[in-house]
């Protein structure tokens, strides 16, 4: 299979809280450290990286200045080096709790303290020098094996995760980590979480979870009892081995979830690529050959659909549509036009692209003349949804029916889907409606349709009922009151 960006590693951004709940964060002014915010934002984001001397010292460098942390003899601690030196390298010591020590190697003292009162001059242990790791990616992700070169995936038949997938195709391949009580839990998409014994259990309890440890730039995965995750057996289910120490077998990469998605066209039957390579609308299910792989293209948001044979689509001689294309390029790039609950597609040949009357998919329309040029988009792979603004996670505000937008903790929603349009249902089995004013609740006994549009890659716009967007803002709550999909109108999903 092509890369073409299609099998990315997640570059593991995160946080450090110390015991008070407070974020380790770099500030710009003098290049000072403090742990003083109660949120993780983007100057509380830092990159792990492997020292480039042999040894097993890492250094942290701040996602937002670029710069490295560092502790001098004196215990001084800063993060104004553009480039790492002694001083930078540093000792992660993982404690039983699953918090982190850190360590400076060259002076072996320990790194801690509150608010601005930070120190790397501690010769033993205590509370302050404890960091819990909060991920700062998006959770939803697909999880790599490896030493298997195998995606993790539902198997719903054996009630089980495995770790045996060649390729991350399908609703079943989406991984949700969830940070609950200092650790991570892994869900499945059907809403149960993995247990270290290798069952699938509907609450998060104490063997469902795990610490985070990282190495070589990798995931593993720690349970209660110090064993790790790992792929067992021949058909690679995913339980908790015998090591106590993670090594090729028990690391993981996670990679980016693209939109996977069928398309349905005025016929009423899914497009497919089942009977050969034109890309035609003639089958009344949905499986592997319905469903295509979208990516949008970040420059031009122009997207493309990869199928599950191999190929990309693209515009061949007279207007003809394929799926045979190993490599993007001009001809496999489509402009999406969102018309309410139907999308339409231009190719690059300036035409839209239609159905024709033996089902066939070709661009050769000049303009949207009426519902062949039309089609309905569903996204299959998030059956449960995570969604991130510029300031934040979208999460229940405590003690009311309304949602914050700045968070950084989640709530999981639930997603269903009813011609063209979505319906989101949250805790409590409440669904989000619109109410005066642009406000949005989360307790509606009935379900209000909402429309996706994906507009960047990796990030859509939700429009309500009354046309306007959903955006977050300065208030922190969630409104659909914004007139264009930018900005704080778009989502990471």
């Amino acid at each position: 299979m092509p890369t073409n960006g299609l099998h990315q590693v997640l570059k593991i951004q995160f946080g450090l809280v110390n015991d008070t709940d407070r974020y380790l964060t770099a500030e710009s002014f003098g290049f000072k450290v403090n742990a003083s915010a109660p949120s993780l934002k983007r100057k509380q984001m830092w990159v792990l990286e492997p020292d480039p001397g042999e040894g097993t010292a890492v250094l942290f460098r701040s996602s937002h200045l670029g710069r490295y942390l560092s502790a001098e003899g004196d215990g001084r601690v800063a993060c104004e080096a553009e480039r790492p030196g002694r001083d930078c390298r540093f000792l992660v010591l993982p404690q039983p709790d699953g918090r982190w020590v850190l360590q400076s190697e060259p002076h072996g003292r320990f790194f801690g303290g509150t608010e601005d009162q930070l120190s790397c001059f501690a010769t033993a242990i205590t509370a302050a020098e404890l960091w819990t790791v909060h991920l700062a990616i998006h959770p939803q992700a697909h999880l790599l094996s490896v030493s298997r070169r195998r995606y993790a995936h539902l198997c719903p038949r054996e009630d089980e995760m495995a770790a045996d997938s060649d390729t991350p195709w399908g609703v079943d391949a989406l991984v949700t980590l969830i940070f609950q009580n200092r650790q991570y839990c892994l869900k499945s998409c059907d809403s149960r979480y993995l247990r270290s014994d290798g069952r699938l259990v509907w609450e998060p309890e104490a063997r469902a979870c795990y610490t985070l440890e990282f190495k070589a730039g990798k995931l593993a995965f720690k349970d209660c009892d110090g064993r790790y995750l790992a792929p067992v057996g021949p058909a690679g289910t995913l339980r908790a081995g015998r090591n106590t120490r993670p090594g090729k077998d028990e690391l993981f990469d996670l990679e980016e979830s693209h939109p996977q998605v069928v398309l349905v066209a005025a016929n009423h039957r899914y497009v497919s690529v089942r009977q050969g390579v034109n890309v035609s609308a003639n089958q009344d299910e949905e499986l592997d050959h319905e469903t295509f792989l979208m990516q949008i293209d970040q420059e031009t948001k122009k997207c493309t659909f990869y199928s599950s044979t191999g190929g990309y689509w693209t515009l061949v001689t007279h207007g003809g549509i394929q799926a045979t294309a190993t490599q993007v390029s001009e001809n496999t790039m489509f402009e999406m036009e969102w018309r309410g609950r139907r999308v339409a597609l231009k190719a690059s040949n300036g035409r839209y692209v239609c159905m024709k009357k033996n089902g066939q998919l070709a661009a050769i329309s000049d303009f949207v003349a009426g519902e062949d040029e039309e089609f309905t988009l569903k996204l299959i792979n998030r059956p449960i949804l995570v969604l991130r603004g510029l300031d934040g996670f979208v999460c229940h505000r405590r003690g009311s029916n309304q949602l914050d937008t700045n968070r950084s903790v989640y709530d999981v929603f639930h997603l269903s889907f009813s011609d063209g349009a979505y319906q989101i249902r949250g805790r409590g089995g409440g669904f989000w409606h619109t109410g005066s004013h642009g406000s949005v609740c989360s307790d509606g006994e009935r379900a209000e349709d909402f429309l996706f549009e994906f507009r960047e890659r990796g990030r859509l716009a939700i429009r309500a009922r009354s046309g306007k967007y959903l955006r977050g803002g300065a208030s922190g709550l969630l409104r659909a009151d914004a007139d264009a999909p930018a900005g704080v109108a778009l989502w990471e999903y």
